[in-house]
């Protein structure tokens, strides 16, 4: 999306490899009673078949919109322009019949908050075969095999497929969405913050699952999550979200040790190191609040927060440019930010 003050946007440079998820100038304005609410501005994103891209930025950045996006699952009155493409397919301009053919067996999304996107009445089993059933047209019989091997493959014995969401732990609940989720064999899963209700032992246990049995798989994976760590620690590939836009882009692990853009550097410095007393008795943090997506401030939306900000920053909303091989960030100093080395 070309705006006053900004240039087109540049890609990073990627091999030619399939993309499998192509976001192109994807806007999303949700109607509120105080007006249009921009929660989405513009984004370029894309993810190549069998790889795992990650999605970071505070809460309100509009990381979740996006994941919602990718299969229509916003409220209604929503305004979406740009396009979405799903293995070549606009998602945007499917008729509901191949939209609901897509859901599951296309593409499928894990949660935040397994307890409730369950449903409490129903026992696992019956939840994790409805898409099976659906999609697959097999009987019940093959179904419920199906659902002991799934159960199986995220570590749950198939003895739990006849128990209630509400006699499983947050951790065991995790899985079954997880198992849901790869029912019908699809070629990307949206992970939407699965870990943020769980505690760190169950956390590295629920993202070693996902990563382990999307690498089996094949499965594209885009994991969206406020946490540059888990991120880097999962993903091939690390974008970053701020004020509806990707603000950098690149892989996971030069974007969490080596930021290009500001707000990037802040969100990597607040994670303190292991064994380094000085990060852990003076942690950096990231002062101030995002902005209020209706009253975004002129040229770079992070220009009041940044240490780095400068006149022009408050004219230009940058586009993101060329920040090294296979890397991009939206800043003026994109050239002159000084590196970090490893964290």
């Amino acid at each position: 999306m070309t705006q006053p003050g900004r240039a087109p946007e540049a890609r990073p440079d990627k091999a030619p490899t399939a993309q499998l998820l192509d976001i192109r100038n994807l806007t999303v304005t949700y109607r509120t009673g105080g007006g249009p609410l921009p929660a989405v501005r513009g984004v370029d994103l894309s993810l190549a078949a069998g790889q795992k891209l990650g999605l970071a930025g505070e809460s309100g950045c509009g990381k979740s919109t996006l994941a919602a996006s990718v299969l229509r699952l916003l409220p209604p009155g929503t305004t979406t322009t740009g396009e979405i493409l799903l293995g070549g397919e606009d998602v945007l301009t499917m008729g509901w019949s191949r939209l609901r053919a897509v859901r599951w067996a296309g593409a499928s999304i894990v949660f935040q908050g397994a307890m409730h996107s369950l449903n409490p009445v129903r026992r696992i089993a019956h939840q994790i075969a409805e898409p099976i059933l659906l999609h697959d047209k097999v009987s019940e019989t093959l179904a419920h095999e199906r659902v002991a091997v799934l159960l199986e493959q995220v570590g749950l014995a198939a003895a739990r497929a006849s128990a209630y969401p509400h006699e499983l732990s947050g951790g065991q609940r995790q899985r079954v969405m997880i198992a849901m989720a790869l029912a019908c064999s699809p070629n990307l899963i949206v992970a939407d913050e699965p870990t943020t209700a769980l505690d760190v032992m169950v956390q590295a246990q629920i993202l070693r699952l996902i990563g382990d049995l999307v690498a089996a798989q094949g499965i594209s994976l885009l994991m969206i999550s406020h946490d540059l760590a888990v991120l880097a620690q999962t993903c091939d590939r690390l974008a970053v979200m701020y004020a509806g836009r990707i603000v950098e882009d690149g892989p996971a692990h030069q974007v969490f040790t080596d930021g290009r853009h500001p707000y990037t550097r802040a969100l990597a410095a607040a994670f303190p190191r292991i064994g380094d007393p000085s990060s852990r008795r003076a942690p950096h943090g990231l002062p101030g609040d995002p902005p209020d997506p209706t009253a975004l401030p002129t040229g770079c939306a992070f220009r009041p927060r940044c240490p780095l900000a400068i006149e022009t920053c408050a004219h230009v909303d940058p586009a993101l440019s060329v920040a090294g091989p296979g890397r991009a960030a939206a800043c003026v100093h994109v050239t002159s930010v000084p590196t970090g080395g490893e964290r």
